[in-house]
């Protein structure tokens, strides 16, 4: 009955997850029909008297007819707010980017269905101490008709109100001038709308955007043809360097970083905005002083690009920037071969009211050109120069008079060009009779002519008291320009010879309150001015005295009666002092261009000061470390001289690891012996050669303990095999190795984990803090590791006194415990530095290196425990037996059976 029922009742069962699957397919697609058809009634009632929709085909194109990405700029939407999403990107923040995902064609030629992605950056706010952007990125799909330019779509997006709780929002998309070809004039416009009500929190401010066009631009005012019209912008610019002589010999690379500064220099005649004329439209009531430009689009086989060439006002412009088309022009260039110089065309926005749906281009007047400079001198000393003018007749609305252009030289460092260009002195025999010789002083080493040190900021002093701050940094030296990045040092050149004198030359920048200003030139807070010096440079006594000159208000007029005395500490001794220095005028007193003598002074930053002091200190403790390792070995060598019949009982394992321990650093440091880049030692710790030398003797002494500890491993090895009552030793043995082994194989592996979590985690903070790291080597962390096993030295020599369960005193007491203090010394020294040294990695330790074991607070704590609880287990063992810590019951179960001795008798 029962299994009759059973039987009758299993099709049922069978059929149920059939039925089941049914259903959710079912649902799933009445779900989409339901979602898609409620999608095209929405895009029917909010776009369909923009672009009509049609039935779209099911795949979707290979090849689009869009282009992938359109970037362009924003404003409105003001209440969107988000909190959780990141998004970096080095371009204004008010960007936005319009993503093509899909394109499907449909029963309409020329009509096409798309799914689109819309990123809108909406703040910059602070998490947590580190900058962050916020964006919000809209899923959108709908039509686009190419021949009439005009794109309808809609969709949805989520961002985090204030409260931190999730917010869908509903929009719609609608763009013109969509156009499948373009030029200049060429700019794409819309809206982004929210379809949500006006009460609801979902709702936003209406968006209204323009985007630069990609599709088939086509460059008319640059082109082969039109070339002639940039010989306007050639007069009082330097010669240029070919596209081929600059570093990179890339086109593309011109305006490639994310921003390029420009000082703006107007007239003689240009004092305020009023008697100003300028690129920009006067209603914004200043003057700029600023240019950057932006990179649109760049072809490298055409060496065409498109630009932005944005004006501001202030002393730089700023990373997170508001785009502003009053502010702003949109240009096109080509590189000129026959000059050597980049020319190009800009245009204005025009029709900008409120919203951007409106914008438009034209007025295409405004003409740059712009050069690396092949020669510098002390008149001009940037690594771009260029000009800006119109092509209007003078009486015409919005000529402005040419105004000349110069890199910053804040931005100096890594400008393409720097290398390739010359410095021409004309001071330097003004410079040689006005400065005096002192005299040279043995034992002292001062800074070489490309050294970091060179570059520094100082304090700027009158009689009564600070009145400023300002920097220095070096222009050339000798022919050769000083190219320097931060924490890097200028490459000197190969035939470079640093007795004597040698020409210098110098950017010294100064800002002062301009109420007690020694130029009084300005009425602003306070001001800025540059110095450009040449003059004469001794490395054997650390003067420095040049000739300077400074440009007089806004003409290329020059004051060049100017004197510049800086005189550099001594770089091997601890307490230096501080780099000094003045600026004076050689005029009368009566003369309108005097001052009062300045004076400077400067904090030095000798980052071979410190490490030499410590070097030495460090070099020492390696050198008595090494020669007790000597002498530890010695004693277990006599040890075993005395007692030979305790030779087997010592750990093969344990000796080997104390052998690689020696052997491994000779390896990898043997370059030092004899192949040591002189060059880089004496950039980075320069001290007459007595840290080399020290070296040399710390290698000599490590080959001398690894030779004595390579005698006793050989010494144990023959006694080990020699005695063939010992067979069963080897058995023990062999059981260390496979304890010994897997623990060394599971901690490697572990440090290779953390390694690569450590990585992970350097990069999201990186996102997030906007700062370049360099990721955590691998092998630094796996010779840490290496540091780490011997550290537990006697580890091996435990397990097999277990294993044996032996009473042997085969280590001496000044063996094991001497060797233990060696290992331990270091975290204690490390304890001692982190008070004393600013703790910093910079490869330059010798002793306790952080590179080469385990260092911190916590692990100078567990190290040295660790290691003085394996002596005394060593202690207990030989004086208790192998197993003293067990019961006394397992302490006498042998595991091995002694070989009885078979005599010849």
């Amino acid at each position: 009955m029962n299994t009759s029922a059973m039987t009758n009742s299993s099709p049922r069962w069978h059929s149920l997850p059939w039925f089941l699957i049914l259903f959710f397919l079912f649902t799933t697609f009445l779900f989409i029909s339901v979602t898609s058809s409620a999608s095209q009634d929405t895009y029917y009632e909010h776009c369909s008297s923009t672009v009509a929709g049609s039935n779209s085909k099911k795949f979707p194109l290979p090849k689009f007819p869009l282009p992938r990405t359109h970037n362009g700029y924003y404003t409105g939407g003001d209440n969107l707010h988000t909190q959780n999403s990141y998004s970096y990107s080095p371009t204004f923040s008010n960007s936005i980017s319009l993503r093509t995902r899909a394109v499907h064609e449909t029963d309409i030629s020329g009509l096409f269905k798309v799914e689109l992605s819309l990123t809108i950056q909406v703040s910059n706010i602070y998490y947590q101490d580190r900058p962050r952007r916020n964006s919000i990125t809209f899923r959108l799909q709908g039509y686009w008709s190419e021949s009439k330019g005009n794109l309808c779509a809609v969709g949805t997006g989520f961002t985090y109100n204030k409260e931190d709780n999730l917010l869908n929002l509903f929009a719609v998309l609608k763009l013109s001038n969509l156009t499948k070809s373009t030029n200049i004039t060429s700019l794409i416009t819309g809206t982004l709308e929210s379809l949500s009500s006006d009460n609801e929190d979902s709702y936003f401010v209406p968006i209204s955007m323009l985007l630069f066009p990609q599709m088939k631009y086509k460059y008319s005012y640059v082109s082969d043809d039109s070339k002639a019209r940039c010989s306007g912008g050639s007069d009082h610019l330097p010669k240029g360097l070919s596209l081929s002589s600059l570093p990179t010999r890339s086109f593309c690379s011109i305006v490639a970083r994310a921003v390029n500064q420009f000082n703006l220099k107007y007239s003689g005649g240009c004092v305020s905005a009023k008697n100003c004329s300028n690129p920009l439209d006067k209603s914004i009531g200043y003057v700029p002083n600023l240019m950057s430009l932006s990179e649109i689009e760049c072809s490298e086989d055409k060496e065409r690009m498109r630009v932005l060439v944005e004006f501001a006002n202030g002393s730089y412009i700023d990373y997170y920037r508001h785009f502003s088309p009053n502010m702003t022009l949109v240009g096109e260039g080509s590189w000129d071969e026959r000059e050597n110089q980049l020319f190009i065309v800009a245009c204005r926005f025009l029709g900008m009211t409120q919203s951007f749906s409106d914008a438009r281009l034209g007025n295409c007047s405004t003409m740059l050109t712009l050069r690396f400079p092949e020669v510098w001198s002390i008149r001009g000393a940037s690594s771009i120069v260029g000009q800006i003018w119109s092509v209007k007749a003078t009486n015409e609305s919005g000529y402005f008079d040419k105004i000349m252009f110069q890199s910053d030289r804040n931005y100096m460092r890594g400008d393409a060009g720097v290398s390739s260009a010359k410095y021409e002195y004309s001071k330097i025999d003004i410079a040689r009779k006005s400065c005096s010789n002192p005299a040279k002083t043995k034992g002292k080493v001062y800074p070489n002519a490309y050294s970091y040190e060179m570059r520094f900021d100082m304090s700027v002093k009158n009689s009564k008291g600070n009145i400023g701050w300002g920097y220095s940094a070096p222009i050339s030296v000798d022919n050769r320009l000083y190219q320097y990045s931060s924490y890097v040092e200028s490459e000197e050149p190969a035939n470079f010879t640093s007795s004597g004198p040698v020409n210098i030359s110098y950017h010294i920048g100064l800002t002062a309150y301009s109420t007690i200003s020694p130029f009084n030139t300005s009425s602003t807070l306070y001001e800025n001015f540059d110095i450009l010096a040449e003059g004469l440079y001794d490395a054997e006594t650390g003067s420095l005295c040049m000739v300077g000159c400074r440009t007089l208000g806004s003409n290329d007029s020059l004051d060049c009666e100017i004197l510049v005395n800086f005189e550099f500490p001594p770089t091997n001794r601890r307490n230096s002092g501080h780099i000094k220095g003045s600026i004076k005028s050689t005029r009368e007193k009566s003369d309108s261009l005097y001052f009062e003598v300045l004076d400077l002074s400067a904090n030095t930053y000798y980052r071979d000061e410190a490490s030499i002091w410590r070097m030495d200190a460090e070099i020492i403790m390696v050198l008595i470390s090494t020669t007790l390792s000597c002498v530890f070995v010695g004693l277990q060598l006599f040890h075993v001289r005395r007692h030979p019949h305790v030779l087997p009982f010592t750990s093969l394992v344990m000796l080997s690891v104390l052998t690689l321990g020696h052997m491994i650093p000779l390896v990898l440091n043997f370059e030092a012996l004899f192949l040591r880049n002189s060059r880089r030692r004496s950039i980075f710790f320069d001290s007459g050669g007595w840290i080399e030398a020290n070296e040399v003797i710390v290698r000599m002494v490590g080959m001398v303990a690894f030779l004595f500890q390579f005698r006793l491993l050989h010494r144990t090895w023959s006694a080990r095999r020699g005695d063939g009552n010992q067979k069963t030793l080897w058995i023990a043995e062999k059981r260390v190795l496979f304890v010994v082994l897997p623990l060394c194989a599971a901690g490697a592996l572990v440090a290779v984990i953390a390694n690569w979590g450590n990585n992970e985690n350097d990069v999201v903070m990186d996102t997030y803090s906007l700062r370049s790291t360099n990721p955590r080597s691998l092998w630094g962390d796996l010779k840490s590791y290496a540091g780490l096993v011997l550290d537990g030295f006697l580890l091996p020599q435990i397990l097999l006194n277990l294993f044996w369960n032996s009473r042997e005193r085969a280590l001496s007491c000044g063996f094991y415990m001497g060797n233990t203090l060696i290992r331990l010394l270091p975290h204690a020294y490390d304890l001692y530095r982190a008070h004393k040294y600013f703790h910093q990695y910079d490869g330059s330790y010798i002793y306790a290196n952080p590179g080469a074991d385990f260092y911190s607070t916590a692990w100078d704590v567990v190290i040295p425990l660790g290691g003085l609880v394996l002596a005394l287990i060593i202690y207990l063992q030989q004086k208790f037996g192998g197993r003293f810590i067990f019961p006394r019951r397992f302490r006498e179960l042998e595991g091995y059976e002694k070989v009885p001795v078979v005599s010849d008798a």
